[in-house]
């Protein structure tokens, strides 16, 4: 990267031009049986999976226990927010492929790393209902390393900008609580997955006990 990103403007945009989302007037009913008007974004990538997009939860290990449980996570500037957050690797998916392939594809890309299976994919979620009605699936897929930790090189597209950086689950909400502090804005479902994670090894420690 030769420069640091930044945005240079910001003007409003019609649905007309846009390429990717678009804009939704909604009239509904509430439970008092009243219409109402409600504004949504909508992409207008979705295809007859009825899934938007895929995010990536990679289970990284070594056969020899070289190193402990891992994940990788990615650096990336997002222009809506002018600045750089850290995220779970995802993508959108394509038409003809599962949300299962899309992970394992995406993973690859955005990553190097090479899934051997599927441990788990989760029912559709939804992060922003209040706005959009884009939705997505965690998939969780398992990476084993012969020894020690390596770090392929990613197969980026042209205009992506990604930095990979693998962590330890155990590390992983002190690692992004640092992340906070040097300016990176954390993706909320890695925050909260990251928390929950905590949060359970706080539980099982019995630390929350009466």
């Amino acid at each position: 990267m030769s420069q640091t990103p930044n945005v240079v403007s910001s003007t409003e945009m019609s649905a007309a031009e846009a390429k990717w989302i678009t804009l939704k007037k909604i009239k509904y009913t509430d439970a008092n049986g009243s219409e109402r008007v409600w504004e949504c974004a909508e992409r207008k990538t979705r295809k007859s999976t009825g899934v938007d997009a895929v995010a990536i939860f990679a289970m990284i290990r070594s056969k020899t226990n070289a190193f402990p449980l891992s994940t990788v996570v990615i650096e990336q500037y997002r222009p809506p927010i002018d600045a750089f957050i850290i995220e779970l690797p995802a993508g959108l998916i394509d038409e003809n492929e599962t949300p299962e392939e899309t992970a394992i594809r995406e993973l690859e890309e955005e990553t190097g790393y090479k899934a051997d299976r599927v441990v788990e994919s989760s029912p559709v979620v939804v992060s922003d209902p209040g706005m959009t009605n884009a939705n997505m699936k965690l998939v969780v897929l398992n990476v084993t390393l012969e020894d020690k930790l390596e770090t392929p090189e990613p197969k980026l597209e042209a205009g992506e900008f990604i930095v990979q950086r693998v962590v330890a689950l155990d590390q992983l909400d002190t690692e992004l609580k640092e992340y906070a502090k040097r300016g990176f804005v954390v993706d909320a479902r890695l925050s909260h997955f990251a928390t929950g994670y905590e949060m359970a090894k706080r539980v099982q420690a019995g630390e929350f006990r009466l």
